[in-house]
């Protein structure tokens, strides 16, 4: 499992966002399509909202791969 850190000014950063940034996906369209899909999954739920928002400690695993989401550095 990886780390993947919020900004100092964000308390979050949406699903879509966060898989892009934390390299799980190459572009946006390809996040879109996998959480559209029922690939991804969030606190062990799946969740086909792009737009959800992740906070500190949340838990995102798509193909295998797991980032937890935290607010410290």
């Amino acid at each position: 499992m990886e780390l993947f850190y919020l900004r100092d000014s964000e308390d979050h950063i949406k699903l879509g966002q966060a898989l892009k940034a934390a390299g799980l996906v190459e572009s946006g369209a390809d996040a879109k399509q996998a959480v559209q899909d029922g690939e991804v999954s969030v606190n062990g739920e799946i969740d086909t909202r792009r737009g959800r928002k992740l906070y500190d400690g949340d838990l995102v695993e798509y193909g295998g791969e797991k980032i937890q989401i935290s607010s410290r550095k």
